[in-house]
């Protein structure tokens, strides 16, 4: 789904099957579980379970080929930290794709690794 889109209520034909829009979201909202990486997607297009529209169905880009990329922090079970992002830029392959994400998430490890030392956090190395 294209960042950039913008979608309003009652924008464009109402759907002739709307609990067919709402059974899918639910499925893609289960999938956020372990897919950190469809999260913004899916927010965006649980806003309008209530007024469907066709447009609503077919939002998305598939032609900017960027891949979104996705991580969780967790520390002791608990989650701290997550990021779902459109990558800025193309990749020419799949694994090139996981190491821009791998950079973001050790970054953002690096970062919360000082704010705990900062705060006194015991048990940080």
């Amino acid at each position: 789904m294209d960042p950039n889109t913008k979608l309003l209520q009652k924008q464009g034909e109402p759907m002739s099957n709307p609990e067919k829009y709402r059974r899918l979201v639910g499925k893609l909202n289960y999938l956020t579980v372990t897919r950190p990486d469809i999260s913004f997607a899916v927010s965006v297009v649980s806003q309008f379970l209530n007024s469907t529209c066709e447009d609503h169905w077919n939002v998305g880009s598939p032609s900017d080929r960027r891949s979104t990329s996705g991580y969780c922090v967790s520390i002791g079970g608990n989650l701290i930290s997550w990021k779902s992002k459109k990558q800025c830029v193309v990749a020419r392959s799949s694994a090139e794709a996981k190491y821009r994400v791998m950079t973001l998430a050790t970054c953002e490890l690096v970062w919360l690794k000082q704010l705990l030392k900062d705060l006194q956090f015991r048990d940080v190395t």
